[in-house]
């Protein structure tokens, strides 16, 4: 719609108001609800938010060591700017219109800070190059029988699960919780968010859904409502929705694994596979995946955002910890599948359920472009068995500030993001291991406590 449709819209329908959000730089949708009026005096000049909201961690804690804003600069406002292309009713909150906003600059002088207007950067180098990126993600989660209230209330302990046991591709587990499980088939298709796929994945309570592919802009706008949504009509059933990496050290991680390909820019062609060769890759396919591993060391933290991220980057847990690809190998960190020429694409299986949606599918097209561009040779030979145990190209950092230190010093990085985002973002991520390390954990507690 452009704005006198959207006008019309709102009259016709007598819609008295309109939420809106944008993603700030964990992938959290920060948002209002406003008035008609407010909604259409700003589609010209934009709205204004307090540009704390990239100043302050997952907590509202203001950063102390970054440049963009802070007390230095007084907080300001930073006008963002509605996308009518993301208009879509919530139905479970009586169909209020809802919309993204991101910080997208007409002139191109863009907020370094602001995920959706990076990757729309990142999207417009790819059109340029004549293709179209066509992605998905797929979230595994865990939900539990609690509320915000009673699991502040327990301090996080004795968190009771959905439902018990280790039942992957259940249907009896589904049947228990059907009003639950349909709701979020139901609602997400008609907050058009379509899912191809939802299923319980092995443990407690924990489910996995697959959305459906769209082109990259609109898949990472999809992945990111898909998570707030799912919380959200989780609450409406007494439910919590949880997409923490690793909340537990003896059951699995959950994976936010990301689909792609390159097609012609009117769709007809998967520019992927190639029939005449061994693994049905062609050349342009090569290229893309040669320059996600090359890339990789010097980009994790945008695929692996988060203290707890690294907790599920460990051997033997469905996630990889080696800069390795193969043909339809899960213990590898790129997976090639290539069954059919319209299916044939690259999953990037480094990213958790925690990641930003904008950021990890940022990260995947801009260092397979830069792969394209270079033309380079895809001259680590795939791994064949297990990707854990091949570790002659390298290893994955194995926690948040080393790869956050190996991104900030990365010429690769600020070549492929621009130097204003990396500083921004790699300070945010040392931030949150300086509050890290601060806590003292239970594991401590009761190791030292009293044998020391």
């Amino acid at each position: 719609m452009n704005h006198e449709q959207i006008k019309a819209y709102l009259e016709e329908n007598n819609i008295q108001k309109i939420k809106f959000a944008f993603a700030d730089i964990d992938g959290i949708l920060r948002g209002k609800v406003i008035h008609p009026k407010k909604f259409i005096d700003g589609l010209q000049s934009g709205y204004g938010f307090c540009d704390v909201v990239f100043g302050w961690d997952s907590s509202d804690v203001c950063y102390d060591n970054v440049q963009l804003t802070g007390w230095h600069t007084g907080y300001p406002d930073k006008l963002c700017r509605i996308d009518l292309s993301t208009l879509r009713n919530i139905p479970w909150q009586d169909n209020i219109p809802f919309f993204l906003a991101d910080y997208s600059n007409p002139e191109g002088d863009d907020l370094p800070a602001c995920p959706r207007s990076l990757l729309k950067h990142i999207t417009k180098q790819c059109v340029d190059m004549g293709y179209h990126a066509e992605f998905a993600q797929e979230f595994e989660w865990f939900n539990f029988r609690e509320t915000p209230q009673s699991i502040n209330d327990k301090n996080f302990t004795n968190i009771n699960t959905l439902t018990p046991g280790m039942f992957g591709y259940s249907i009896l587990r589904t049947s228990e919780n059907s009003d639950f499980y349909y709701d979020l088939f139901n609602l997400l298709t008609q907050f058009n968010i379509p899912i191809e796929g939802l299923h319980t994945e092995t443990g407690p309570g924990v489910y996995e859904a697959a959305i459906a592919h769209d082109e990259v802009l609109s898949a990472a706008d999809k992945a990111t409502l898909f998570k707030t949504a799912v919380k959200e009509i989780a609450y409406k059933h007494g439910i919590m929705a949880s997409f923490m990496a690793k909340w537990n050290e003896n059951l699995p991680g959950c994976s936010g694994h990301i689909h792609q390909s390159l097609w012609t820019k009117d769709k007809s062609e998967n520019l992927f596979h190639d029939a005449a060769d061994e693994h049905k890759m062609s050349e342009l396919h090569k290229h893309y995946l040669a320059g996600q591993l090359y890339c990789l060391p010097h980009i994790l933290p945008m695929y692996a955002p988060t203290i707890n991220s690294y907790k599920r980057l460990v051997e033997g847990a469905w996630a990889p910890t080696t800069v390795t690809w193969g043909v339809e190998n899960r213990t590898t960190a790129l997976r090639v599948i290539n069954s059919t020429p319209a299916y044939t694409r690259l999953e990037t299986r480094i990213p958790g359920s925690d990641t930003n949606p904008y950021l990890a599918m940022a990260a995947a097209l801009a260092s397979g472009l830069y792969g394209i561009k270079n033309k380079l040779k895809l001259d680590i030979p795939q791994t064949i068995g297990n990707g854990y145990q091949d570790k002659k190209n390298g290893v994955l950092a194995a926690n948040l500030h080393d790869a956050s230190v190996m991104m900030q010093n990365s010429p690769i990085a600020k070549e492929l993001f621009g130097e204003g985002f990396v500083e921004h973002f790699t300070q945010t991520r040392l931030w949150e291991h300086r509050q890290y390390i601060k806590h003292v954990t239970d594991w401590e507690l009761k190791r030292y406590f009293e044998i020391i």
